[in-house]
C-alpha cells in the first residue's frame, strides 16, 4: 500500500462521503474486508479523485450516473450525500437522473429518484 495515496485518498474520501461514514467504515474493518477498504481508499480516492483533470462536482455527476447504471443503491446513498457535498443541488442530481433514464433505463432512473428522495429525507431530518 502506498501510504501517501491512502492519505489523500482518505482525505477526499472524507470530505466527499462524510468523515463519519468513513472512519466507522476503516474502524469497523476486518482482516476480511480491510484490504478493500485499503484499495478503494488508495486508488479509488487517492488515485482518480485526487487527479486534477476534472473538478469533485463533475466526478459526483458522473458517479451517480454509471452507479445509476450498475443498479447499486447503497453506493447510490453514499454518492448522492457525495454530490450534495461536493455542490450539487438537488436541481442537478435530477438532471443527471432524467439523463439516465434515457440511456441506462427509465427503471434504473425511477430507483436512483427514489433513494435520493430517501437521502434528500435523511438530510432534512437531521438539519431539524
Amino acid at each position: 500500500m502506498n501510504k501517501e495515496k491512502f492519505d489523500i485518498g482518505l482525505e477526499i474520501r472524507r470530505s466527499v462521503l462524510g468523515a463519519e461514514y468513513v472512519d466507522s467504515s476503516i474502524q469497523n474493518a476486518t482482516d476480511f474486508n480491510m484490504p478493500m477498504q485499503e484499495l478503494v481508499t488508495e486508488y479509488c480516492w487517492g488515485e482518480i479523485w485526487a487527479r486534477p483533470g476534472l473538478p469533485k462536482k463533475t466526478r459526483s455527476m458522473l458517479n451517480l450516473a454509471m452507479i445509476t447504471a450498475l443498479n447499486r443503491p447503497h453506493e447510490l446513498k453514499l454518492h448522492v450525500r457525495g454530490a450534495i457535498n461536493n455542490g450539487l443541488t438537488k436541481d442537478e442530481i435530477q438532471e443527471v437522473f432524467l439523463q439516465t433514464a434515457i440511456y441506462c433505463g427509465v427503471p434504473a432512473a425511477i430507483d436512483s429518484f427514489r433513494t435520493a428522495k430517501e437521502v434528500f429525507d435523511e438530510m432534512d431530518k437531521e438539519e431539524n
